[in-house]
């Protein structure tokens, strides 16, 4: 899937290619060790990202379900599903940064 990165992670790219490379192959080699299918491996990726607070991974997990045809209702659908498990204000803040995306930002 070809996306278009931040301007640090191009940078990255650029500096440290061989990391990158060997990062990206790992990323292949782990969405094609298992069963689940695209769309259910990028809706986890999206819970992944919330779970760990981590908004430059939630921004690169919901431009990939966009662009694997994962709809915005289904993004939002799981972050709530992280309420219980990872409290309000940190869903919260992993829904403004899913929105951030999906908003065009």
């Amino acid at each position: 899937m070809q996306t278009k990165f931040p301007q640090w992670t191009r940078r990255f790219q650029k500096t440290q290619g061989k990391i990158w490379r060997a990062f990206q192959q790992l990323g292949e080699e782990c969405h094609r060790a298992g069963p689940l299918d695209a769309r259910s491996r990028r809706l986890v990726k999206i819970g992944i990202a919330a779970g760990s607070g981590s908004e430059g991974g939630m921004h690169s997990a919901v431009r990939n379900a966009l662009a694997e045809g994962v709809s915005r209702d289904e993004i939002r659908h799981a972050i709530l599903l992280s309420i219980t498990t990872i409290g309000f204000p940190n869903s919260q803040a992993a829904l403004s940064w899913a929105e951030d995306i999906m908003r065009g930002k």
